[in-house]
């Protein structure tokens, strides 16, 4: 089926739902509008529609990108999808021209959380790539510093190295500092290593298998700063755990993240506080930290416990919201929705917010029946201390089920609206050198897209 085609030829109105973001979210959106009986276009800042399982996953996740890769192709490779590509919403195309000017009969936003959330330090920011640095840029540098061409930002990783975090996106931050400066230790001493492989069998096995202590190296690695306690760390959570629940959730969150030391030689601090910048030569040169308690769940400074910590470099890894869009309102840090559970945008009707857009979560999913069970698991796993197969967020979640066939369900769009679009769409693929999804990616895909 030829859906660009049907749009040039259509004399018959048809819901049209224009999707942005291609990744995990969008592009399941896009295949239940298709089976819902509705067009789906796909509107992709990127050239491939990976989103942060390209780029928010550190490179050693290979099983898993893998298995994502294959699930967003197929569902972009569907009847009734249509692919569009480097095309930024805001920038390429303005908000007020997709919404208002299009006539698109819905319009999910499943653009992810790309923004870094600002460190809360006052001051903070104007030191970033002077001894700040944000984690999403941190990731994208260790992902693709290897490419051939590459010409994104380098980073120097010195061996003091301080992370602002607590989730499991500040787990996979420790685990690159220290498996970059392991590996940079071996180097110095005629060894290479796979980082990947390090990954997989541990920082001490992989010592051991070269006759090499940590002694040896002198390798002092980073260290984790966390305003809450280790028993806190948000590796998954529960509704409304009873008191039993919560106490094995708590254990369960503490044993794998004592597994996570062991293997990989991260140090660990807990209720630290960053409350100030250190500044040296106009660099930031480290942190001052005030100790915390958690009182009734909630975090409490302690007065007349600030402690300093000097580092080269100060990682902040403390989550990710979505890029501002002028013509989406907002509220906070994130976008402003009418409801949470339908994820319907206040003051734009039509419009539905859909992934980690919505929830300013890219993790493992964090919430399910067994919160325990899924801790133990697939967390586990996820940060390769666990046995268990991996698994992320995304498949047909009934969140996304019921926000695409509401989209599906909007006002078809005319068929004077769908032959203008059909144009705008054939301008775009002529300005950006696209032909079809298949031969777009064999190009551009870095997998494999055999027997697709």
């Amino acid at each position: 089926m030829d859906e660009l085609q049907a749009l040039k030829d259509a004399t018959e109105p048809k819901p049209v739902v224009a999707i942005i973001g291609g990744a995990v979210a969008g592009s399941e959106a896009a295949a239940i509008c298709a089976d819902k009986g509705a067009l789906a276009v796909v509107f992709e800042q990127g050239a491939r529609p990976y989103g942060k399982i390209e780029d928010g996953l550190p490179r050693w996740h290979e099983k898993l990108r893998e298995k994502e890769y294959r699930r967003i192709d197929e569902n972009l490779l569907r009847d009734g999808v249509i692919f569009v590509p480097r095309t930024e919403v805001g920038r390429d195309l303005p908000w007020d021209e997709l919404y208002r000017e299009m006539g698109f009969s819905a319009i999910i936003l499943a653009n992810g959380a790309w923004r870094d959330r600002p460190l809360p330090v006052e001051g903070a920011h104007q030191y970033v790539r002077r001894g700040l640095v944000y984690q999403n840029e941190l990731v994208y540098w260790f992902n693709h510093y290897h490419d051939d061409g590459y010409d994104g930002p380098v980073f120097e990783i010195p061996d003091d190295v301080i992370v602002v975090g607590g989730g499991l996106a500040s787990i996979d931050v420790v685990k690159i500092v220290n498996l970059e400066l392991y590996a940079r230790a071996l180097r110095a001493r005629g060894i290479d290593v796979d980082i990947v492989e390090m990954e997989i069998k541990g920082i001490p096995k992989t010592l051991e298998a070269h006759g090499l202590t940590v002694d040896e190296l002198g390798v002092q690695g980073c260290t984790l700063y966390y305003r809450r306690r280790m028993e806190d760390m948000p590796l998954a959570s529960a509704d409304d755990p009873t008191p039993e629940q919560l106490t094995k959730l708590q254990a369960a969150r503490v044993k794998i993240m004592e597994r996570v030391m062991r293997k990989y030689f991260v140090k660990f601090e807990p209720l630290c506080l960053p409350v100030a910048t250190i500044v040296e030569d106009g660099r930031l040169a480290g942190i001052r930290f005030q100790k915390t308690e958690v009182v009734e769940g909630r975090v409490r400074p302690v007065e007349g416990s600030e402690l300093d910590v000097h580092a080269t470099m100060v990682i902040s890894s403390i989550g990710s919201v979505p890029r501002p869009i002028a013509g989406i309102p907002v509220q906070g840090e994130l976008y402003y929705f009418e409801s949470w559970e339908t994820g319907e945008v206040h003051g734009l009707p039509g419009v539905f917010g859909l992934g980690n857009v919505l929830t300013g979560k890219g993790n493992i999913k964090d919430s399910r029946a067994n919160a325990v069970e899924i801790v133990e698991n697939v967390v586990a796993a996820y940060l390769g201390v666990g046995d268990e197969p991996e698994e992320i967020p995304g498949g047909s979640s009934a969140r996304t089920e019921a926000v695409a066939k509401d989209a599906a369900a909007g006002a078809p769009m005319s068929p004077a609206a769908m032959n203008a679009l059909a144009e705008w769409i054939e301008e775009r693929y002529g300005e950006i050198g696209y032909r079809n999804y298949r031969s777009w990616l064999a190009a551009h895909a870095r997998h494999s897209l055999e027997n697709r």
